[in-house]
C-alpha cells in the first residue's frame, strides 16, 4: 500500500487473545526506538477487553488501549499504526474507538501522553499538566525509564455528561 489520496480498507474492533502476537510485533520497532514503553504478552492478556485493534485483509495494522486509573480516569494508550497505514485517517479512527469504550464505561476524563499532540487537539483534547492526575503519576510515571526526561504532552479530554430530555 502506498500513501495515495484513498483511504485504505480496514475495520476497527475489540482486539482477541489471538491478536497478542501481532499488536507486539505492531509497537516492536518504536519500543525498540524508545518512542513507545514495552507491554508484556500477560499484560495485554491480562487488559484484553481494553484493546481495540485495526485490521485489513486478515492483518493488523493499527492498535490502541484505553487504561482506567478509577472509574472516571483512563488514558488512550499504546496507539500504534503500521507505516503503511499511516497518514490515512486510522490513528484518528483508533483513537475515536477508545473514546467511545470510556464514554460507554462512564468516564469522565481521558488523558494521553503523546509525542504527537495535534492528531489529539484535532480531536478535541487539550493540553494540560501531568501533575493534575495524580493516579496516573503513582501509578505509571514513577516506575517509568523516561520519568527524569520525559518529553510526552499531556493532553486532557472530558467527557460531558448527557443530559436527559
Amino acid at each position: 500500500m502506498n500513501n495515495q489520496s484513498h483511504t485504505p480498507d480496514y475495520r476497527i474492533r475489540m482486539a482477541q487473545l489471538a491478536d497478542i502476537p501481532a499488536i507486539l510485533a505492531l509497537f516492536a520497532d518504536e519500543v525498540k526506538a524508545g518512542r513507545m514503553l514495552p507491554r508484556s504478552e500477560d499484560n495485554l492478556r491480562a487488559g484484553i477487553m481494553d484493546w481495540r485493534v485495526a485490521e485489513s485483509e486478515n492483518e493488523i495494522v493499527g492498535c490502541v488501549s484505553l487504561v482506567f486509573f478509577n472509574p472516571q480516569l483512563c488514558e488512550v494508550r499504546s496507539l500504534a499504526v503500521s507505516p503503511r497505514y499511516r497518514n490515512n485517517g486510522l490513528g484518528k479512527s483508533l483513537i475515536t474507538a477508545a473514546m467511545a469504550l470510556a464514554e460507554e464505561r462512564e468516564a469522565q476524563d481521558v488523558i494521553a501522553l503523546t509525542r504527537a499532540p495535534w492528531l489529539f487537539e484535532y480531536l478535541g483534547f487539550e493540553r494540560s499538566d501531568i501533575g493534575n492526575f495524580n493516579q496516573k503519576v503513582q501509578q505509571d510515571c514513577q516506575a517509568c525509564p523516561f520519568i527524569d526526561n520525559c518529553d510526552e504532552i499531556t493532553l486532557h479530554y472530558q467527557i460531558e455528561e448527557k443530559v436527559l430530555a
